[in-house]
């Protein structure tokens, strides 16, 4: 129990659900349970808690939006760790509204990693490295729409920050992927990446293979301050184009 003195007259009274999910939180702490680990079955959860069997559905929900459990038929509940998928349901979940801030701010932390890391994509990178990049590249000019095109444009950044080798940038980049393609697909027509798009990522790659820095880094931050130029904010609190 806690001890510390908390006057709880105004907190919101807590749901038996609610109080459900931290028993279970707490019960996989204290059995030093990992992933991979079973949960107790539903029957001995209910039995553990004093709950009903729809609290204790209820509450397993809520571990597995967290990204805590996975459930399975005849198999249960087995701890996971998915807590950056989770993230991304969340992250993605107003995508469809870009505002100027929201792309300021999205393409500001991409010159952070892309451009700034330019003396570690220097040290790595490899010919394998290059021949992957010119041929995303030159992907990008056979696919059909702007979609699909977009496709290969954030393929393209990817495949760059995958030679950082540092799963946790990859991972942030995989969070972020909804909100980045909005962002290369906004007021851009099939025209701009074959004109516009795919001349920025072969002079970037001109850049590594010369082995200039700073050119490098000038390429890449002209090519993502590029898409503001394309600019169109969009959901309810876009400009009126009038």
């Amino acid at each position: 129990m806690n001890t510390l003195d908390i006057d709880d007259t105004d907190l919101e009274p807590r749901s038996v659900v609610d109080e459900v999910v931290e028993q279970m939180r707490m019960l996989i702490s204290e059995r030093g349970l990992t992933i991979g680990d079973q949960l107790p079955t539903e029957k001995e959860l209910c039995e553990t808690f004093g709950a009903s069997r729809n609290t204790v559905r209820e509450a397993m929900r809520i571990l597995k939006a967290y990204g805590i459990v996975k459930v399975r038929q005849k198999v249960g509940a087995t701890i996971v760790d998915n807590r950056m998928s989770s993230a991304l349901g969340m992250f993605s979940f107003n995508v469809m509204e870009i505002s100027r801030e929201t792309f300021s701010d999205i393409q500001g932390f991409r010159c952070l990693l892309e451009v700034s890391s330019v003396e570690e994509i220097f040290d790595r990178i490899t010919d394998e490295d290059l021949a992957d990049l010119r041929l995303i590249n030159a992907t990008m000019l056979e696919t059909e729409g702007v979609e699909a095109a977009a496709e290969q444009d954030f393929l393209f950044h990817t495949r760059l920050v995958r030679i950082l080798r540092n799963k946790a940038i990859l991972d942030v980049y995989g969070l972020m992927k909804p909100v980045i393609l909005r962002i290369i697909q906004n007021g851009k027509t099939r025209h701009t990446f074959e004109n516009e798009t795919y001349y920025e990522h072969e002079a970037v790659i001109d850049a590594i293979v010369a082995r200039d820095r700073i050119a490098y880094q000038y390429r890449m931050k002209t090519h993502l301050e590029t898409g503001y130029a394309h600019f169109r904010e969009t959901g309810p609190f876009a400009d009126d184009p009038t």
